[in-house]
């Protein structure tokens, strides 16, 4: 995206082209004076950034006949502010909007390898006259900043909502959607060659990610509202006219940009090996009589941990985080479970109560799986859990059952 210092520049010369723009217009025909003006949605593809694996938004503003060819949007932010990454996740991360030489803006899409789509709105003077206003008034360092939010609230839903906002006639959008389409699955299309990205989402993301959502709420995503603008029209009174006059190709997308992730071990292929370890695990206990519990306090310990993120979760502004169900699995109570582990191994019975719990925790999971997707490899993890669980508690209760027999014969053998 554009550097926050490079966007204070940009809004400067946005308000000095401003100026000249209006006086220019103050002289000729009041619609005659808009001819030169053409604004445009653009649209562009995801590169190899992992904040820009859905694409991006922007509005082109060009007088031709004053030379100023501006680039506004509104996803402009900074890695370097103090705890970017703790603020993104608990929805407390605000954006700006950012203003832009086109020629600055397309260079920088160029060198990342991502295309650039321009779709030429069929807007009246009066609407272009409307938009330029509400541009120059979000421009003020007041209400440039914005409380950012992924689904609701984002780069490509504040440029749809100031460009339907400046014009005067209802839009309708004609192209057929798949209501029955979540959240969830949007974000899989854009991150289905990059495994940790698509983890850590499902991850965070709980069982609102997974409800069929609305037109509106799909045109989140640069992408699909691109496809709604091309075969909108603009009912103005007995009058209909398309929305996008023109649509052209301003960069084309680089082949290798979004390309597979060069990973090496995926987490589907993680929780495949510690499903292969739980066996070896078993498959040792079982020729050695024992109960390995050490392994069974680290389990618990990592998933107790990976669960401490998703109650903090609980706290987060976003709301399609806060109903988590794989908290079950990931459970931060498992870190007083591990404890116990090590503090009662001696004691069968209470080690046996304990996974007794565990295991109808996870079962319980498992079912609730119906009702949200989880990511990859949470699956698994549930099962190296249940193996773990009826694997101590048979082996403890016959080790129960054996020390009642033995007393039973001890008794016996006294009398």
């Amino acid at each position: 995206m554009i550097k926050i210092l490079r966007t204070i520049v940009f809004v400067a010369v946005f308000c000095l082209c401003a100026s000249e723009i209006q006086a220019a217009n103050a002289i000729g025909n009041e619609d005659a004076r808009y001819d030169s003006i053409q604004v445009s949605l653009l649209t562009c593809s995801p590169h190899d950034e992992v904040y820009s694996l859905y694409g991006h938004t922007a509005i082109r503003y060009w007088d031709k006949s004053s030379g100023a060819d501006m680039v506004v949007n509104y996803g402009v932010f900074s890695f370097k502010k103090p705890y970017f990454i703790l603020r993104f996740v608990f929805g407390l991360t605000d954006y700006e909007m950012g203003i832009q030489n086109f020629e600055d803006f397309c260079m920088e899409y160029s060198y990342y390898g991502a295309g650039v789509t321009e779709q030429v709105l069929n807007l009246t003077p009066g609407e272009k006259d409307r938009l330029f206003r509400a541009l120059q008034r979000n421009a003020l360092p007041e209400n440039r900043i914005y409380r950012y939010n992924y689904f609701y609230n984002n780069c490509t839903t504040k440029a749809r909502d100031i460009l339907l906002g400046s014009i005067d006639g209802k839009v309708v959008f004609n192209r057929k959607i798949d209501k029955n389409v979540s959240f969830r699955d949007m974000i899989h299309q854009c991150t289905k060659n990059h495994p940790w990205a698509q983890f850590g989402n499902d991850l965070l993301l709980g069982v609102k990610a997974d409800a069929n959502t609305t037109r509106e709420e799909q045109q989140f995503m640069p992408a699909n509202l691109m496809k709604d603008f091309s075969h909108a029209v603009i009912e103005r009174g007995q009058s209909t006219v398309p929305l996008v006059t023109a649509t052209r190709q301003i960069i084309e997308p680089n082949a290798a940009s979004n390309e597979a992730e060069d990973s090496f071990i995926s987490p589907l292929t993680c929780a495949i090996l510690l499903c292969i370890l739980t066996i070896c695990v078993l498959m040792a206990e079982i020729f050695t009589g024992k109960v390995f519990w050490g392994y069974d306090a680290l389990l618990l310990s990592l998933l107790g941990l990976a669960g401490l993120v998703l109650l903090a979760m609980v706290f987060s502004q976003h709301p399609t985080v806060s109903l988590n169900l794989q908290i079950l699995i990931l459970n931060p109570i498992f870190l007083h479970a591990a404890y116990y582990v090590v503090k009662n191994r001696k004691d069968k019975q209470k080690t046996r109560k304990l996974w007794k719990i565990i295991g109808c925790i996870v079962f319980i999971s498992w079912i609730l799986g119906f009702f949200q997707d989880y990511a990859s490899g949470i699956i698994l993890l549930a099962l190296s859990l249940l193996m773990r669980c009826r694997s101590v508690i048979e082996k403890t209760g016959h080790t129960h059952v054996c020390s009642d027999k033995t007393k039973k014969e001890n008794n016996n053998n006294e009398k």
